[in-house]
């Protein structure tokens, strides 16, 4: 890319490695014979929308306005699920969708009537807890202990409800197929009882299969070897990340460079707070282009380390320490890689801070804004 021409701050898709990454998804599907849609909770960029549908025309959504989003600007009925429904948004939601999944067997009793009133066939599922999973970060740990999100096999009766098509599992997190192993195998041993009586199996995101190191080979191998036991089950995928793995930046400007005993810091025109909110909850620390990340607990004595701050009040809008081959100067771009999944559908607008721009790289290699944000946008957030 070409800094001098994108606007800062603004996130960029590169559509060059996003169609990389879909050719490969794509070619996953096919092989192994399974169903991979898109997951608008990590990507909801509909301005990529046209170039996803040529590979993908499936998507999952986890309320009504992502069912909406999907009917709307995918022109397609979407896989659904959230951990609990309302009364005032359910029929809109089944309006929307061709598969609900519900959380519990009390949401499922409560809402199938409607499901079955619907004038199109709505095909659902119960998610289920295996109570396990390789995640180490609890904030992100969807089978930590007394979890909310599915039923536990235990809790379960020996036949499953008539009307339940299918089941649902969530238990990755950016993993391997080694990790998808042992999952399937605990799904399998707790929860393979109910197979016969079902249409298809919701394997969930988190599968980073675009990760450079990812084993595609034995993910499809796996997969096979499954359906091979159960031939009858439609084999579900939903990754998000994945999609837009590595197929993007965020580009910021350094405003002023502060120094406190010792401690620079380069002023930025985004917030970590506010735009990469995974930073502070994860937490981690994203590369940036052109530095190294400073690993030491010393920063005052290596030369030209940075920390980056963010532009809101909130005292600990920053991450890390990067270490830069030379001084920073005030309008010197700052390049964060990887910042498409999780980050654009996470951002808030506190403080009223400068929303980034939403841009595409082209294959051109020109630069076209997708969307600019600006007071209005704030304002109608507020009442």
């Amino acid at each position: 890319m070409n800094y001098s021409q994108i606007p800062s701050p603004s996130y960029v898709i590169d559509e060059q490695l996003l169609m990389q990454n879909l050719a490969l998804l794509k070619s996953v599907s096919e092989r192994a014979d399974v169903q991979i849609i898109m997951a608008f909770k990590a990507f909801a960029v509909w301005g990529a929308f046209p170039m996803i549908k040529r590979f993908f025309n499936l998507t999952t959504a986890s309320s009504l306005a992502e069912a909406l989003l999907a009917s709307e600007k995918m022109g397609t009925l979407a896989h659904t699920y959230a951990p609990v429904y309302t009364e005032h948004e359910f029929g809109r939601i089944a309006e929307c969708s061709s598969h609900i999944t519900f959380n519990s067997l009390a949401q499922f009793t409560k809402f199938y009537p409607q499901t079955v009133e619907n004038q199109r066939k709505i095909s659902c599922g119960l998610r289920i807890n295996p109570e396990v999973s390789v995640v180490e970060t609890d904030l992100y740990n969807p089978a930590v202990a007394g979890s909310r999100l599915g039923a536990v096999a235990d809790l379960l009766p020996d036949t499953l409800p008539e009307g339940i098509e299918g089941l649902h599992f969530h238990v990755l997190c950016e993993s391997s197929s080694y990790d998808l192993e042992k999952a399937l195998a605990v799904v399998d041993e707790k929860f393979g009882k109910y197979f016969s009586q079902l249409k298809w199996l919701n394997m969930g995101g988190g599968h980073l299969i675009t990760r450079k190191d990812y084993d595609i080979e034995h993910l499809i191998a796996l997969l096979k070897q499954f359906k091979t036991k159960y031939p009858h089950l439609q084999i579900i995928l939903e990754p998000g990340a994945a999609f837009v793995w590595q197929t993007g930046v965020l580009v910021a400007t350094v405003e002023d460079i502060v120094e406190n005993h010792g401690i620079k810091t380069a002023m930025l025109n985004i917030s970590f707070a506010c735009h990469l909110p995974d930073c502070l909850e994860m937490p981690y620390q994203p590369d940036i282009e052109g530095a190294e990340k400073q690993d030491t607990t010393d920063e005052k004595t290596v030369k030209h380390c940075y920390r980056m701050r963010g532009n809101s009040c909130l005292a600990g809008d920053y991450i890390g320490n990067w270490i830069f081959e030379k001084p920073l100067l005030t309008g010197d771009k700052i390049v964060f890689k990887d910042m498409v999944h999780y980050t654009m559908v996470k951002t808030t607008m506190f403080n009223g801070v400068a929303h980034p721009n939403i841009g595409m790289w082209t294959q051109n290699n020109e630069f076209q804004l997708i969307r600019q944000f600006g007071y209005e946008d704030y304002k109608n957030r507020m009442s």
